[in-house]
């Protein structure tokens, strides 16, 4: 929205270029996201499926524990996946608070504190996911990825807030 306000703004046109190209990363990033919502609906199923197979021999009890299993690690990578996908919308947020049409600072800030909800939100389902998860070393691999994204996210959402309000 800061990009397309922007690239339309009175006497930035020689800018045009510029604040689309931030257009079509920000409307990439929110279809990925849009994606990702079914996606995680998708991976749930798997685990109910999963928890549907038959047990009655202990081969079937194998088949049915590896089915979980993985699709237990599907439901953990798909949040990991909004993490890493809102997190970096928020690097073109802060690209649009400090070059986009001053105006539009509170609009770009509202995006900031949903992309750190979405990261904050996808990070608990990583952690609740995981700890089910028997693969020790694809949850150690997936919660440290996990742990640096959150991190990272409040990072750039601290230096985000603390420029706008240097500026409103």
């Amino acid at each position: 929205m800061v990009a397309n306000l922007s690239a339309h703004k009175a006497g930035w046109d020689e800018q045009w270029k510029h604040f689309s190209k931030y257009a079509e990363k920000g409307q990439a990033f929110k279809n990925k996201l849009l994606f990702l919502v079914d996606e995680d609906t998708n991976a749930f199923n798997k685990i109910i499926l999963g928890f549907r197979m038959p047990k009655g021999t202990t081969e079937e009890k194998e088949t049915r524990k590896l089915a979980i299993e993985e699709a237990t690690k599907y439901a953990t990578e798909i949040p990991l996946q909004v993490m890493e996908t809102a997190y970096n919308s928020m690097k073109i947020m802060q690209t649009m608070v400090k070059e986009g049409i001053p105006s539009s600072l509170s609009d770009a800030g509202v995006g900031v504190l949903c992309a750190r909800t979405a990261v904050l939100g996808a990070y608990f389902n990583v952690r609740i996911n995981a700890k089910d998860i028997k693969d020790r070393d694809f949850v150690n691999a997936i919660l440290k990825k996990a742990d640096k994204i959150y991190n990272d996210t409040q990072q750039i959402e601290n230096e985000i807030i603390a420029f706008i309000n240097s500026k409103i």
